[in-house]
């Protein structure tokens, strides 16, 4: 008998689970489709739907006082899904690898430059309003994919969950205001833009470059790719100038 209870117990908690978890994923992918048609709409860079779909996600969980842990329940399938995304990538970098052997040194060059430029802007931004070394060892790699930056940033002394809220903030901040910083220096080349949202705003920077063209992606995910590298390089031995 109470094999059974048990048993039967086990099994209401995962139907409940499960009604939860497509609750919320077809919530996320409800939001995400009206905030693209917002988008497509407006076409304003403010209003890119990772971003407008990311909060309004978080104003249905406070409204509804939704604990993160629920809607994680169903939101952790979509993030399985980043992976097979990111993969996806290489699709287009493949077909244009004529075009990347071409421009090989410039890519190099303006990848690790921006790598170095955004770690020491980024603690030198930091140190100026006064932030612990913990929440500055969070911010070196913002510019670096998730699973990667939170592994820099717990190397270096760093919170992993912080450099991951940073990481969506660079990503978020390139991708909206980037085209404006094109518009005014006049950037209208593929390499320039690619390498400038690859680099800066990771995945979230090749979201923005799809609009660009093949080109433009397969320049950032160039970028993005050789970002992670060079900041789990670089990174460490930055930090190691400035604070040893």
């Amino acid at each position: 008998m109470v094999s059974e209870s048990s048993t039967t117990e086990k099994g209401k908690k995962n139907v409940s689970r499960a009604f939860i978890a497509i609750i919320m994923i077809v919530l996320t992918v409800a939001a995400y489709l009206c905030m693209n048609r917002l988008y497509r709409r407006f076409h304003l860079p403010f209003l890119i739907p990772t971003l407008t779909t990311t909060l309004t996600i978080i104003v249905i969980l406070v409204c509804f006082q939704v604990p993160y842990k629920t809607y994680m329940i169903g939101g952790q399938w979509i993030s399985l899904l980043l992976g097979p995304a990111i993969v996806s990538l290489a699709y287009p970098l493949y077909k244009q690898r004529d075009i990347l052997l071409k421009n090989l040194v410039p890519v190099l060059g303006g990848v690790f430059v921006g790598s170095i430029v955004g770690i020491i802007s980024g603690i030198l931004f930091a140190q100026s309003l006064g932030f612990s070394k913990s929440l500055i060892f969070s911010l070196v790699p913002k510019s670096i994919t998730i699973p990667v930056a939170m592994q820099i940033a717990s190397e270096l002394g760093g919170v992993p969950p912080l450099a991951a809220v940073f990481v969506m903030i660079a990503g978020f901040t390139g991708a909206v205001f980037g085209p404006y910083i094109f518009n005014r220096f006049r950037i209208t080349d593929f390499l320039g833009r690619g390498i400038a949202l690859g680099s800066a705003s990771h995945a979230i920077g090749i979201g923005k470059a799809l609009e660009y063209g093949e080109h433009t992606v397969s320049m950032g995910s160039v970028a993005m790719t050789l970002s992670a590298i060079s900041g789990s390089i670089f990174g460490p031995l930055i930090v190691w100038f400035f604070y040893s």
